[in-house]
């Protein structure tokens, strides 16, 4: 795999300077820095990701322009006005989904912490409907996907909102109603921030992604076929 040495200690300083300064008067002439010390690595990561990618799950490999996501905040619907996000992030989305809606795979760095997950944060009305089916009928290979130790120990529990009460369409006493409840399925962690400028951090991404491929797959799979059904249809 391609070397990763962490990110430079003056991109994390850049941060916590960013943190304390998050205005547009502090932020341009500084730019050129946040372009070298932070975004350029960024850029040598998700590379160094794809590499491996290609081999295990080649329908995540993303151009890094699509994966990392902009510095810049979208305020126009937010009580916080800070024009800067304070860290770095990438998403990696299966090539046939969009990028929020498909389940895919997430890192992000910042002087607080290092973040990796995995899931679907963002499904849409028919998506959610599409995974409570697979559920419904294949809660037991779910469980076996991801109920394991090591799963645990390096993805911890599952995330996402919940409704109070189960879906209609499905029996109250179902024995996947804790799963049929989400409408959000995804994992995450925060490890620790001395691993952003480690050159141990590819390694403790890589290997927690490499444990959520098989979740991540088996949320796809219907996913990735109702798409096709649906582009199928838009040919005929």
């Amino acid at each position: 795999m391609p070397a990763f040495p962490g990110f430079p200690v003056d991109g994390m300083t850049f941060l916590k300077q960013l943190k304390k300064n998050n205005n547009r008067d502090w932020f341009q002439p500084r730019k050129e820095t946040f372009d070298e010390k932070v975004k350029a690595p960024m850029v040598d990561f998700v590379q160094a990701l794809n590499a491996w990618l290609s081999e295990v799950a080649p329908d995540f490999v993303t151009d890094p322009q699509k994966a990392i996501y902009r510095i810049y905040r979208d305020t126009r619907f937010s009580k916080d006005k800070t024009p800067y996000k304070t860290h770095i992030a990438a998403s990696f989305s299966h090539q046939r989904l969009g990028k929020h809606t498909s389940t895919g795979y997430y890192m992000g760095v910042s002087p607080e912490g290092v973040e990796v997950a995995g899931g679907i944060y963002m499904p849409e009305p028919e998506q959610i409907l599409t995974i409570r089916n697979l559920l419904a009928e294949s809660y037991s290979e779910f469980g076996r996907i991801t109920g394991g130790k090591q799963f645990r120990v390096l993805m911890g529990e599952l995330h996402g909102e919940q409704l109070t009460r189960i879906p209609k369409g499905f029996p109250a006493d179902h024995p996947a109603e804790g799963l049929l409840r989400r409408k959000q399925w995804y994992w995450y962690m925060t490890l620790d921030q001395s691993l952003a400028t480690s050159p141990k951090l590819f390694g403790e991404i890589r290997k927690r992604f490499q444990i959520l491929l098989p979740a991540v797959e088996f949320f796809n799979a219907p996913l990735v076929a109702q798409r096709k059904k649906e582009a199928a249809r838009a040919m005929m």
